[in-house]
């Protein structure tokens, strides 16, 4: 079986030069691509240059993280995909882990490693952590991140379990099946496709796991940092196209239900002085609803292919009630 390490850069030379000589030192077993968006900055040039056996992937423009993958992926013939951000920090046997899992579980559709965060290594990292979940109302979350609370890793996730969806800091994937299930949502643009992705990998009776018998570390922020507004707009807007694009059951009750808890949020974000993110969460709302007519068609088609309506690991709660509420801050605590 053979695998593809595919890392999909934007004006990213300053991760490459950080990180892209452990990934090629620790993975000796796979075909290392470096996918450019139409940089800027000498990325690809850099890597020509200074790593000759990497193979590299001029894209014409910036396709963003959806598209890029994309249009990536289509020229790269490998058993498996392993979408690596380019600022992750690989470590010694992090891939074998993962390709021998998939190799032995053939129901397995994708997986990724333990995440930790590359600033703290002792604590999970934000977009990942062990695992990723979604509650009953469309929120993600994840086995060692919930919200803001980032947990310490004292090993307590250290069994492989079946998850909702894999990071795509580093998640590993069977090719035909990326293919088969369409692959990532170009109209997302930026955050939340890897979960949309997940959500049809599960709709159709595979399984996603973590493997945290791999760990890799993860910078996080490379793109869009918490504090651009631009983030919150893409992650209110496509968490709502994901909720309608995937949800089988009471679809409509549940996007009224987020349409007042976003605002809530974006009320939030006022009294805390954080005016852009206030409006780039109702511009979100905005877009969604002039955008859902253009989703229809795949929501059928979703809708059509599901084999599980409640897919494993879809959590049946609130993870709202549980963390503001409850006070259930970390993952070992939730009721399931």
């Amino acid at each position: 079986m053979t695998t593809a390490v595919v890392i999909l850069n934007y004006n990213g030379k300053h991760y490459l030069k950080q990180f892209l000589s452990t990934v090629i030192a620790y993975t000796p077993q796979a075909k290392i691509v470096v996918a450019d968006n139409a940089s800027t900055d000498g990325s690809v040039q850099y890597v020509q240059q200074e790593f000759p056996s990497v193979e590299v992937i001029t894209l014409n423009k910036n396709y963003g993280f959806a598209e890029g993958y994309n249009q990536a992926l289509k020229q790269i013939n490998s058993d498996y995909y392993v979408l690596l951000n380019s600022d992750v920090q690989v470590t010694q046997g992090w891939l074998d882990n993962m390709v021998k899992y998939m190799n032995t579980h053939t129901n397995v559709a994708a997986c990724q490693p333990k995440i930790l965060s590359y600033s703290d290594k002792n604590k999970f990292e934000y977009a990942g952590a062990a695992g990723g979940y979604i509650d009953i109302l469309g929120y993600p979350f994840c086995r060692g991140r919930i919200f803001n609370t980032q947990e310490i890793d004292n090993n307590q996730y250290n069994t492989s379990e079946e998850i909702f969806w894999a990071s795509g800091a580093c998640l590993m994937i069977r090719s035909n099946i990326y293919h088969n299930v369409g692959g990532l949502d170009s109209r997302f643009f930026a955050h939340m496709e890897e979960i949309d992705m997940c959500w049809r990998i599960k709709a159709r009776g595979y399984s996603i796991t973590c493997v945290p018998q791999s760990y890799v570390y993860h910078v996080g922020g490379g793109t869009l940092s918490n504090t651009n507004p631009n983030k919150t707009y893409l992650n209110f807007r496509n968490n709502l196209l994901m909720i309608y694009k995937n949800k089988t059951k009471w679809c409509n009750l549940i996007l009224f239900a987020r349409l007042i808890l976003d605002n809530i949020a974006a009320l939030q974000m006022l009294i805390q002085g954080k005016k852009e993110h206030s409006k780039a969460i109702l511009k979100a709302q905005t877009h969604f609803y002039n955008m859902k007519s253009n989703f229809k068609q795949n929501r059928k088609q979703n809708l059509q292919a599901t084999i599980h309506h409640s897919p494993t690991a879809l959590y049946k709660h609130s993870i709202l009630v549980n963390y503001y509420i409850l006070r259930k801050t970390t993952f070992n605590n939730l009721k399931w």
